[in-house]
């Protein structure tokens, strides 16, 4: 039986049926060794001793810490590499080269956050792509805004340093707040998130269609509009991290499988991405002349 106090709701032994084959008498419930069942083992002076723990394959804090350091990781190594390997944005040929990179790292992580997003059974092995995918995306994208901003900014480490810190205080404030306010996720909140999270998509491709024709309503711009949406975004990749914790909390109470700690990882790294991303446009706005 499932007890109601949150200390003993997330543990599964506690939740445990009886041990040892025992089954239980309807009318006072208390357990007696039937028949065939196993008796349990003692050590050398006969005491009793406990049974070794079995692994569950269940969803834990610990298997979803792993799985995120792992996608974080590979994010962070990948776009390491790819600010070293490709040139300084000193001649055209470079920046041929940078925005090749950017348009397919994006393009990839684009495709695989829709079959990661919409897939049934969650696949690690295609939530570590979208990660090197995003590492070669964000990599390129930093060095861009390194070789613009960063030069004449570099206090405190320069803007790319910043939107990194920034982003991990972003991640550590509001999970602070998650935990300490007991913040609850409502229906009505989780639809709003996602809607707006998918408005502001839409939003984007939009600007990048008109952008092809010559026409577009300055959303990527570094001007006023353009603080604006990102500042919406920023606010919502908080929102999305809301969720993102409701997520592996309930996930855990509810016993998922331990694969499912994937999704969680997944859904976190686009968080922190989409965190990262318009932390990183806010700072070069706010760094202008």
């Amino acid at each position: 039986m499932r007890s109601n106090n949150p200390v003993f709701s997330r543990s599964e032994e506690f939740n445990r049926a009886n041990a040892y084959g025992n089954m239980t008498y309807g009318g006072n419930g208390a357990p007696y060794q039937g028949y065939g069942a196993p008796q349990q083992p003692v050590n050398e002076y006969g005491a009793p001793v406990a049974p070794p723990a079995q692994k569950t394959g269940r969803m834990t804090i610990d298997s979803v810490v792993q799985s995120t350091a792992i996608t974080l990781g590979i994010v962070l190594v990948t776009a390491a590499a790819t600010w070293i390997l490709t040139p300084a944005v000193e001649s055209e040929e470079a920046v041929g080269t940078l925005t090749l990179a950017l348009l397919l790292g994006s393009g990839a992580a684009f495709i695989l956050s829709l079959v990661n997003s919409f897939k049934r059974i969650v696949s690690p092995a295609l939530v570590m792509a979208f990660a090197v995918a995003e590492g070669v995306a964000l990599g390129a994208l930093s060095k861009f805004y390194d070789a613009v901003f960063g030069v004449e900014n570099a206090d405190f480490g320069g803007i790319v340093v910043q939107a990194v810190v920034g982003t991990f205080a972003a991640f550590a404030g509001t999970l602070a707040a998650y935990k300490f306010f007991n913040i609850q996720v409502g229906q009505k909140f989780r639809t709003f998130v996602i809607a707006a999270m998918f408005g502001m998509v839409a939003l984007s491709l939009m600007e990048l269609v008109l952008g092809l024709f010559g026409s577009q309503l300055g959303l990527f711009e570094f001007g006023g509009l353009g603080l604006v949406f990102s500042i919406v975004g920023l606010v919502l990749g908080v929102f999305m991290l809301i969720l993102d914790f409701d997520f592996i909390e309930q996930g855990i109470r509810n016993g998922l499988p331990e694969r499912e700690s994937w999704r969680a990882s997944f859904g976190l790294l686009v968080s922190l991405v989409w965190i990262y991303t318009n932390l990183l446009r806010i700072l070069a706005i706010l760094q202008q002349d």
